[in-house]
C-alpha cells in the first residue's frame, strides 16, 4: 500500500504565470512577494463542484491563519466559457473567493506543478520550497494540520513574515438580486427567486422586478426560524410541496440549500424556515460517517412535525447504506442543486451534485418524519446509461417534470440532456438524449445525437412537449423536441442562464429567463412555431496535455500521508481504495477494478494509441486518540474521520518511449 513517501531533494516552487490577477487591486504577484508566507495554491475551475467544496473547506484555515497564510487560486478552466475573463470575475464573486486569484487559461502554471486533476493543492513552505502536494477534496483537516506545524517551525526558525498578504477585497455590489439560481412560480401570481449571492430568497412581483419581500437575513449559514432571521447558503433549486401535502407538514416549498448540504422547507404565509433533510455536513462518497445515529433536534411549539431548527449533532454514526431508506434529517447530503416533485415515485426527485447522484425525498414517510434514499447514481462521474442503480451522472443540475410522468434532467459536467424514466415507486431508468460525455462540449444545433451543449444548468418543459434548456456557458436557450430528435437554439447571448420558467398566457409563451450573471430575470418570447434557429458554433474537447506511456507494463502509483496528528482508520476495514478503467476500454488489457491497495499494475494495449485512464481513490484517516496513564486509548474520546478522495481522468498517448509509471498523488 502506498501511503508513505520517500525524502526527497527540496524542490522550489515555480513562478505563478498567467494572463493576470484579480482580488488583487490590480497587482501583479511573485513568489517574492510571498516569501515569508506559507503559501497553498489551490488550482480549480469554476464548474467543478468539488473546486467549490475545496473552496468552502479553506475558508476556515484562511480566516484563522490570515495573517501567515496565504492561499492563491490558480483558475485553471476546463469549459471554453470559463476562459472568458469576465466569466471569471464573476465567478470569484459569486462564489465569494476572498484571496487572490491568477488567471491560468494557456493552463501554464497547472502545468508547471504538473496538476492532473480539478482540484490540486500545493502547499509551499515560507523559504519557497514545495512541503506537500494533494488532488481532489477532503483535505481540510490536513491542510489546517501542515499550515499550523509549518508557522510553527518557521516562526521558530526565523524565516515566517506575518502581516497582511495580497488579497484587496473588490468593492461591495448593490442590487435586488445577486446571481440568482433557480425561479418558481407562486400560488399567489409572484416569483419566488433563490437568490444564491444574497443568501436568501427574494419574492418579486410579477414583472419579476419589484421586492415584495425577502425570506432569509442575507447572511451565509444554516439556521431556522422566521423569514427575517433564517439564514442560507447559496439556495438554488425550488418546487412547490403538491397541495394535499402542505397542511400536513407544515410548508408550501422546498428549497435545495446547496452549502449547506441540505433541503429546506418554507411556509409561506409568513416566511418560516425549516430544515427538513441533511445535517448541515457534507456527504463523502465512501465515508463511515454519512450516517448519524444520534441527534437531538431542537424546536418549538411552531415547529411542523418532521422539521427541525438545528441539529445537535454528536456520538456513532455508520456508513450510508445505498439500497435503504434512511431518516432525512439524519443523513448527510452533498450540494443538492435541483428538485421537483414526482408524482409516480410519491417524493420529490433531488440532484445531488456533489455525489453525481439523484435521491428521492418522502417528506411524509417514517411517520411524518421525512425519508431519504438514494434514487440513482453509482457516485461515480460520467455519462451511463440504463438501470438507475447503474447509472453514472456529473453534476446533475436541472430537473422538470415531463408530461408523461417521466423527467428531464441538465447534467451539467458532461454538458448533456437526460430523461428519467419511472419505473415503479422505487425504481428508474436513465436515458441520454443530447450529450457525448465529460470532455465533449459546444454549440451545435441538428440530429441530437451531433448536437452539443456547453454545462446546461436548467431544464423546463414547453406545451408541445419539448424541452427547452438553459445553456448557460453558451449563454443561449436550446430546444430538443423529442418528437423529431432535433436540437435547435430559441435565445442566444444571455448572461449564464441558469434556470427558465415557461408562461402560458392563452396562445402566447414567454420564457422568464435567469440570467445569473447579469443578476437579472428576462422575458423571452418564442417564435411562433416554436421551432427555432440551427447554429453551429463548433465542438470542443477538454484540452490538457497528454501524458506519455508505454505500451506493457505501467505501475499506477497514488501516494497518500496521513495529516500530523492523524493516523489511517481501518477500523470498519481497510483505509484505502483504488478503482481503475479506461476510455476505450480497449487501452487496459490488465489492471482495470477495484482494489485496497494506493497502487495498480497496468497492461497497456499497444494497438490503442491514446485514451483516458480513469483512477478513482479514497484514504481514510481519523484523529489519534490521547492515551491514558495506563496506556490505553481513552475510551470518552470519540475520534473524527476524514476522507480524501480524487476522481483523475487522465489523457495519456501510448508512445514507443513513454513512461513505465504514473504518480498520482492524494496527499504527498
Amino acid at each position: 500500500m502506498s501511503t508513505q513517501v520517500q525524502n526527497l531533494p527540496r524542490v522550489r516552487a515555480s513562478e505563478l504565470v498567467g494572463r493576470g490577477w484579480l482580488n488583487t487591486g490590480g497587482r501583479n504577484v511573485t513568489l517574492a512577494d510571498l516569501r515569508g508566507k506559507v503559501v497553498v495554491l489551490d488550482f480549480w475551475t469554476f464548474c467543478c463542484i468539488n473546486c467549490l467544496h475545496v473552496l468552502d473547506e479553506l475558508r476556515e484555515v484562511e480566516e484563522q491563519h490570515r495573517d501567515e497564510l496565504v492561499i492563491i487560486g490558480v483558475h485553471s478552466p476546463k469549459f471554453e466559457h470559463e476562459a472568458d475573463p469576465d466569466a471569471l470575475a464573476a465567478a470569484v464573486e459569486r462564489y465569494e473567493v476572498r484571496h487572490a486569484v491568477l488567471d491560468d487559461p494557456e493552463l501554464v502554471t497547472w502545468g508547471a506543478y504538473t496538476a492532473r486533476a480539478w482540484p490540486t493543492l500545493v502547499v509551499i513552505d515560507p523559504e519557497g520550497y514545495i512541503v506537500a502536494q494533494m488532488a481532489g477534496e477532503g483535505h481540510g483537516s490536513a491542510i489546517a494540520a501542515l499550515v499550523g506545524d509549518l508557522i510553527a517551525e518557521h516562526a521558530a526558525k526565523g524565516t515566517l513574515h506575518r502581516g497582511s498578504g495580497p488579497y484587496v477585497p473588490p468593492a461591495p455590489a448593490s442590487g435586488t438580486l445577486r446571481f440568482p439560481a433557480k425561479v418558481l412560480a407562486l400560488p399567489n401570481g409572484n416569483l419566488l427567486v433563490a437568490d444564491a449571492g444574497h443568501h436568501s430568497l427574494a419574492e418579486l412581483a410579477p414583472d419579476g422586478k419589484t421586492l415584495v419581500r425577502r425570506i432569509g437575513s442575507g447572511e451565509r449559514g444554516l439556521l431556522d426560524g422566521g423569514a427575517g432571521e433564517a439564514r442560507f447558503s447559496e439556495p438554488n433549486g425550488l418546487c412547490l410541496v403538491p397541495e394535499d401535502l402542505r397542511a400536513s407538514l407544515g410548508y408550501d416549498a422546498v428549497v435545495a440549500d446547496t452549502v449547506n448540504h441540505a433541503l429546506r422547507g418554507v411556509r409561506l404565509s409568513d416566511g418560516v424556515v425549516f430544515t427538513v433533510a441533511g445535517t448541515g455536513e457534507q456527504f463523502m462518497v465512501g465515508g463511515q460517517e454519512n450516517v448519524v445515529l444520534r441527534a437531538e433536534w431542537v424546536g418549538g411549539a411552531d415547529v411542523p412535525r418532521g422539521a427541525a431548527h438545528r441539529p445537535d449533532i454528536g456520538g456513532p454514526a455508520e456508513a450510508f447504506d445505498p439500497a435503504a431508506v434512511h431518516l432525512a434529517r439524519q443523513v448527510r447530503l452533498s450540494s443538492p442543486w435541483d428538485l421537483t416533485w414526482s408524482d409516480e415515485l410519491c417524493a420529490f426527485v433531488v440532484a445531488m451534485a456533489g455525489s453525481h447522484t439523484l435521491w428521492s425525498f418522502d417528506p411524509g414517510a417514517l411517520d411524518g418524519s421525512g425519508a431519504v434514499r438514494l434514487l440513482a447514481g453509482t457516485m461515480n462521474e460520467g455519462l451511463e446509461d440504463g438501470p438507475g442503480v447503474g447509472a453514472w451522472f456529473a453534476q446533475p443540475s436541472g430537473l422538470a417534470p415531463a408530461p408523461d410522468g417521466s423527467f428531464w434532467l441538465a447534467d451539467a459536467e458532461t454538458s448533456a440532456l437526460r430523461r428519467v424514466v419511472p419505473v415503479d415507486e422505487t425504481d428508474v431508468t436513465i436515458e441520454t438524449a443530447v450529450g457525448q460525455g465529460l470532455f465533449d462540449f459546444g454549440h451545435r444545433d441538428g440530429p441530437a445525437g451531433q448536437a452539443l451543449l456547453q454545462h446546461p444548468l436548467g431544464v423546463a418543459t414547453l406545451p408541445d412537449g419539448s424541452v427547452v434548456v438553459a445553456d448557460t456557458y453558451n449563454g443561449a436557450l436550446r430546444r430538443y423536441d423529442p418528437a423529431s430528435g432535433e436540437v435547435t437554439t430559441l435565445a442566444k447571448d444571455l448572461a449564464e442562464p441558469s434556470d427558465v420558467l415557461v408562461e402560458v398566457a392563452g396562445d402566447a409563451v414567454h420564457l422568464l429567463v435567469v440570467e445569473s450573471a447579469a443578476h437579472r430575470l428576462t422575458r423571452v418570447a418564442l417564435p411562433a412555431s416554436l421551432a427555432g434557429e440551427v447554429l453551429d458554433d463548433g465542438a470542443h474537447r477538454v484540452a490538457r496535455p497528454a501524458t506519455d506511456i508505454g505500451a506493457g507494463a505501467l505501475r499506477v502509483d497514488v501516494p497518500f500521508v496521513p495529516a500530523p496528528g492523524q493516523k489511517l482508520d481501518e477500523r470498519w476495514g481497510p483505509s484505502t481504495s483504488l478503482q481503475v478503467s479506461s476510455t476505450p476500454p480497449e487501452l487496459l488489457l490488465s489492471g482495470a477494478g477495484s482494489g485496497t491497495d494506493l497502487f495498480r499494475d497496468l497492461v497497456i494495449n499497444p494497438e490503442v494509441t491514446e485514451g483516458v485512464l480513469h483512477v478513482t481513490a479514497k484514504a481514510a484517516s481519523c484523529d489519534e486518540v490521547p492515551l491514558l496513564p495506563n496506556g490505553e486509548p481513552d475510551p470518552d474520546v470519540f475520534p473524527a474521520c476524514h476522507l480524501a478522495q480524487q476522481d483523475w481522468g487522465v489523457p495519456v498517448r501510448v508512445v514507443p518511449d513513454g513512461d513505465a509509471g504514473l504518480t498520482l498523488p492524494l496527499r504527498g
